[in-house]
Order: C-alpha cells, then sequence, then structure tokens
C-alpha cells in the first residue's frame, strides 16, 4: 500500500491523504480519518483497469474524486503500468488531460 499526503497547492483546505489499498483492489482519499472517495481498480498484467469512482456522502462537490484521480493515474505511470480508464469519471478525466495520459491509456475494448 502506498500513501501520499496532499500538498499544499490543493485547490481545498482539508486533512487528506491517499493511498493504494491493494487488499480492498482500490485507491482511497480520506478527510482525517474518514473515506471520502475511493476508485475501484483491477491490477491485470501490465495494466490497471479503473472501474468505477465514488465519492461518498457528505464529500461531493469538493473536488476531491479529482484529486484522487491524478494520484491513481500518476501511480499507475510510476509502476509502469498502463491505463484502462473503465470509469467515466475517470476517462473524462484522461481525455481532459491528453498530455499527461493519452500516451500512458489503452482504451477499453481496443485491447
Amino acid at each position: 500500500m502506498s500513501e501520499n499526503p496532499a500538498g499544499l497547492s490543493d485547490a481545498f483546505d482539508a486533512d487528506v491523504s491517499m493511498t493504494r489499498n491493494d487488499a480492498r483492489h482500490r485507491y482511497e482519499l480520506h478527510e482525517a480519518d474518514k473515506l471520502a472517495v475511493v476508485i475501484e481498480f483491477r491490477d491485470l498484467p501490465g495494466h490497471v483497469d479503473l472501474i468505477h469512482t465514488e465519492t461518498q456522502a457528505g464529500f461531493e462537490g469538493r473536488g476531491l474524486a479529482k484529486v484522487l484521480v491524478r494520484y491513481a493515474l500518476d501511480d499507475v505511470v510510476a509502476s509502469g503500468k498502463r491505463i484502462i480508464p473503465h470509469c467515466p469519471y475517470v476517462a473524462r478525466f484522461v481525455d481532459k488531460h491528453p498530455d499527461l495520459y493519452t500516451q500512458y491509456t489503452d482504451q477499453p475494448g481496443t485491447l
């Protein structure tokens, strides 16, 4: 499991930490001690398939999902694997940041 506290340059003021929880097959963003956002994934040979992003009740509309998506995508790229963005939220994020992630992404159905 990897962990990274959010940097001071984030657009929100919160006690936020992010982890890759391999036992539960998900990335997690916690605010203080509460689970705020999860991204479920499947770890495949050569790829990480990002399946679903969910923001917990009470944490919506604060940009936390976007922070976790960037963390997850950067983690996949750093691992040397390729991204499969099955989750529509993740796919839109990749489309909005083509210079950062397109070269590391395989679209669902093209494999």
